[in-house]
């Protein structure tokens, strides 16, 4: 029991850190927070995600490149240009290391304006800070594990940040109905999206990034959205005014 509530526990918390601050803070700004809140979710950000640690600026130029190039070949994470999740993985992780290491430069129109730490992404970008942490998830499935199976999970603790890109990337590109034309492939793949906090409401998301809940319909529900709702009534962050122009869906409303 201890395994799958520590499971559970480190899959939402990792997933809500990428939803929250690295896509929803970092890459679009949809919301502002003093140096100080900016800090702690720093932070929260590395020890939630541990050993796949994904460092806040890098994260958001590569989105910022997905949106604009979405379903393309310049489109850093497209499953119609990857034979499968593995390889579209890998190439993901190229592109992020390049942009993370300063070995590509990119556009102007995709750099600035997020949140910076260099001394915490040099400790959670480093072998030393990543090993650690696989070792700590190890030396907890030794102590509490009461079947083999349960070590089967621990690939994911390893790649968690990563896994959750994939899932959102592959399945929000091709699988599930659209409530807008995007020209683009995104979809929306769950009615009910718990499993990855909001995040595979892709077509609603493409079509209003700037639109903090990601869900559309009134059956659309965006677990992320009611948590931040609640950060912004207690002040801890702000919630910017967003202008929508009316989009046309192809479905009723």
């Amino acid at each position: 029991m201890a395994i799958l509530i520590f499971f559970v526990l480190h899959w939402y918390l990792s997933l809500f850190v990428q939803t929250f601050f690295l896509h929803r803070y970092a890459a679009h700004k949809m919301f502002t927070m003093n140096p100080f809140w900016e800090k702690a979710f720093y932070l929260l950000t590395y020890t939630a995600q541990g050993s796949s640690f994904l460092s806040p600026r890098a994260y958001a130029i590569l989105h910022r490149m997905h949106h604009a190039f979405s379903d393309t070949e310049r489109d850093p994470h497209s499953p119609h240009y990857s034979n499968n999740a593995f390889t579209m993985m890998w190439k993901t992780k190229t592109i992020y290391n390049d942009v993370l290491n300063h070995r590509v430069e990119p556009e102007r129109r995709f750099d600035g304006d997020y949140p910076l730490w260099p001394a915490l992404e040099k400790i959670g970008d480093s072998k030393i800070s990543r090993i650690g942490w696989g070792v700590a998830y190890v030396l907890f499935y030794i102590a509490f594990a009461t079947q083999w199976w349960m070590f089967l999970l621990l690939p994911l603790h390893f790649l968690m940040g990563p896994v959750h890109g994939a899932i959102v990337n592959w399945s929000g590109h091709k699988y599930g109905y659209q409530n807008f034309d995007n020209n683009d492939k995104s979809r929306n793949s769950l009615f009910f999206d718990f499993l990855t906090g909001g995040e595979l409401f892709q077509n609603n998301h493409h079509k209003l990034p700037n639109r903090v809940n990601f869900g559309v319909k009134w059956w659309e529900v965006d677990p992320t959205w009611p948590v931040i709702w609640t950060l912004d009534k207690l002040s801890i962050i702000k919630l910017k005014p967003v202008k929508v122009k009316a989009a046309r869906s192809k479905v009723a409303a």
